[in-house]
């Protein structure tokens, strides 16, 4: 007789199912870091110390009048140097400036950002100037809101949280002494912009997230 031959046993189904699992994580993974924008955190430090020199420059006596102006300055500096900082991030990285990701986060951004400018001007024109701080501070975190979902995923919440804060620091803002006005602008601009900053590079500094 012969001996019958020997059975060949199937292939295990659960290692099967662990790669391809494995390989979908991976497959969506990197579609997601694809779609997302890298904030580098230098441009939050370096826009935080343009709003900490903005509000002492704005708390010298011989300026103080002139508050908005210094602010409104200082917003203009702030973005230019972060536009120029996230466009030698991404060159680093040897992407454009303004495709992709990219271009949807700063199209995030714009509706608020323009409300607060058309707001700014009205509020000035009727001499409500004391509501510009709270004004400022709300849309901006509104804005930053608006983009976080499309962040680099390692730094999403953070970016979340800075704008959530700011949200509710220009809430309280409104309830606070007008005299404070220069005080409340720093705590976010300066405070907020450089402490989240160290935080973002931190942890861009250890993932080496491409953006």
């Amino acid at each position: 007789m012969h001996g019958s031959a020997p059975r060949m046993r199937p292939s295990s189904p659960v290692a099967m199912d662990s790669h391809a699992l494995g390989t979908l994580n991976y497959i969506r993974s990197s579609i997601e870091a694809a779609g997302a924008f890298a904030v580098p955190g230098t441009a939050g430090i370096a826009m935080g110390i343009v709003g900490l020199a903005a509000a002492a420059l704005a708390s010298l006596p011989a300026l103080s009048d002139h508050w908005i102006w210094i602010w409104l300055g200082a917003a203009v500096l702030a973005s230019g140097v972060g536009i120029v900082l996230i466009a030698r991030h991404r060159a680093g990285h040897g992407l454009p400036l303004y495709r992709g990701p990219a271009r949807r986060f700063v199209l995030c951004l714009c509706p608020a950002l323009l409300a607060g400018v058309v707001l700014t001007g009205a509020l000035a024109r009727v001499g409500e100037t004391r509501l510009l701080p709270g004004m400022w501070l709300l849309l901006y975190g509104s804005a930053v809101l608006s983009a976080t979902l499309l962040t680099a995923p390692a730094m999403m919440r953070l970016v979340g949280i800075m704008g959530a804060l700011f949200v509710l620091w220009g809430s309280a803002a409104f309830e606070l002494p007008a005299r404070w006005h220069n005080l409340i602008l720093a705590g976010g601009f300066g405070v907020l912009h450089l402490a989240f900053g160290l935080l973002i590079g931190r942890i861009d500094a250890k993932t080496r997230i491409q953006p």
